[in-house]
């Protein structure tokens, strides 16, 4: 990073509620080159990321949420610039995945500050781009229905609720057609570029954040019985292994139904089936934690 330029921290006050100033404060005492500039409402922040990349900056840092992280991804979008993360929301699967502590502002600090680059995949969903996972159906629709009046009151009850009421629908059907493989259909799709969902859980095992794929489940029911089979089997990470659910890899491809489906990416609802999965032609430079060095059993 240029010693001399002020590196602009795109800060999400919703990631800590009233304590949002307090916040700040805390992050802007990292170091004398922070500027923090506070979001306001949805979309500030890709707008925040765009102008910074138009006047400069080279290093943007995303504070908050994984929401927060896509909309300044997508607002650096194919240009030459580095994110940092300083993972302060309540959903921080992206960071998880990169190996950023979590809700530690001085650890995740001296990482941006050591300056280890890993290039990773920019998946796309139509013309979004996203950095962890993409669903169409279930969780989407739990994301819709789930008012923000029910998320500040109950927290993370609210989702569990409003999956109850969605898992008593006639679920869709969602067609799934692979660039390099057979179409298939299911109930909802859950589309992926790293391992995590939703936090600790190990959603996806063979993904790489550099491997060129998308990693896709597609489940095949939702009652609330079959919810119930599919969360027991995640947990003990065999649910590739359901016969109603299926696992596989692919560079792209086109989710489609014919009933009104919602999709969510990174968490936040952006729209409706027909959707176009791909990657960008660049890489997303991310400072993360350097990978540990392998010395052999003959190393100091």
């Amino acid at each position: 990073m240029n010693s001399g330029q002020k590196i602009p921290v795109i800060l999400n006050p919703a990631a800590r509620g009233e304590r949002a100033s307090v916040l700040g404060d805390k992050i802007a005492a990292l170091s004398p080159r922070v500027k923090v500039l506070l979001t306001s409402s949805p979309g500030d922040a890709r707008e925040i990321a765009k102008e910074a990349v138009a006047q400069g900056h080279t290093t943007i840092i995303a504070a908050g949420g994984d929401g927060t992280i896509n909309e300044v991804v997508n607002g650096i979008g194919g240009e030459e610039a580095t994110l940092g993360i300083l993972p302060v929301g309540t959903m921080n699967v992206f960071a998880a995945e990169l190996g950023i502590p979590q809700n530690n502002l001085e650890k995740a600090w001296q990482i941006i500050e050591a300056g280890f680059v890993r290039p990773v995949d920019l998946p796309r969903a139509n013309e979004e781009y996203f950095v962890q996972l993409a669903g169409a159906g279930l969780d989407a629709e739990v994301v819709r229905r789930t008012t923000p009046d029910s998320k500040r009151a109950l927290g993370p009850i609210s989702y569990l609720l409003t999956l109850a009421q969605v898992a008593a629908r006639r679920p869709p059907r969602v067609r799934i057609e692979p660039v390099d493989g057979e179409p298939r259909e299911g109930s909802f799709v859950l589309v992926g570029n790293g391992r995590l969902y939703g936090g600790p859980f190990v959603l996806f095992k063979d993904a790489l954040l550099d491997d060129g794929l998308l990693d896709v489940l597609v489940f095949q029911n939702q009652s609330h019985w079959d919810l119930i089979r599919y969360f027991q089997a995640i947990a003990f990470g065999q649910h590739p292994d359901l016969p109603d659910v299926e696992y596989f890899q692919t560079r792209g491809l086109r989710l489609m139904s014919r009933d009104y489906v919602p999709v969510e990416i990174d968490g936040e609802l952006t729209g409706a089936l027909p959707y176009e999965f791909g990657f960008s032609s660049r890489k997303l430079s991310v400072l993360a934690p350097a990978p540990a060095l392998d010395t052999g059993k003959n190393g100091l």
